[in-house]
């Protein structure tokens, strides 16, 4: 069996083992919370400000009343049952999305750089995000959701397993 062939064995696509903090269902629900308010918020202005509001928009003032809160409890609990991580020696392992689900797989000799994120809503919910950028024309790959210290200490491991795998990362 080839080199090529074994390191594609090693390197299937696979369920990745490690959930992303349980921290990220609230900051998923309050950043969509604040975009709905907004929605909602500019509806109503305008619903009660016109003097004859069209019927469409308060149809879609009632539509984004109810799908509005629905979102905020089903999207955050699909999230985190969904997205994954999880780093070998060989490979970098993610899964995200809720309604168009991704799975990926980076070979460490690939990476090229590991950054962390954090905005200002991640930092009041502890989290943080890291992003593995490839030598692939797929983009780089992120993983979101992670508790700060732990992105931290996953940044360093990926660091120091990238330093010691051989090649380029091209």
């Amino acid at each position: 069996m080839s080199e090529h062939s074994t390191n594609t064995v090693a390197l299937r696509l696979r369920p990745p083992a490690h959930r992303v903090s349980r921290r990220a269902i609230g900051y998923w629900t309050a950043t969509a919370a604040i975009l709905w308010v907004v929605l909602i918020g500019i509806q109503s202005v305008i619903v009660a400000t016109s003097d004859d509001a069209p019927a469409f928009l308060t149809v879609t003032l009632v539509v984004s009343c109810v799908l509005g809160p629905l979102h905020l409890v089903v999207m955050p609990q699909w999230r985190y049952r969904v997205h994954r991580w999880e780093v070998t020696g060989e490979a970098v392992y993610t899964q995200a999305g809720w309604l168009k689900q991704q799975w990926r797989i980076a070979p460490v000799s690939r990476i090229q750089t590991v950054d962390i994120e954090r905005d200002p809503f991640e930092q009041l919910f502890g989290l943080a995000k890291i992003t593995v950028t490839t030598a692939s024309a797929a983009g780089p790959l992120r993983i979101s959701g992670l508790a700060h210290d732990h992105a931290l200490a996953l940044a360093d491991e990926l660091t120091k397993t990238t330093q010691a795998v051989r090649g380029d990362a091209t």
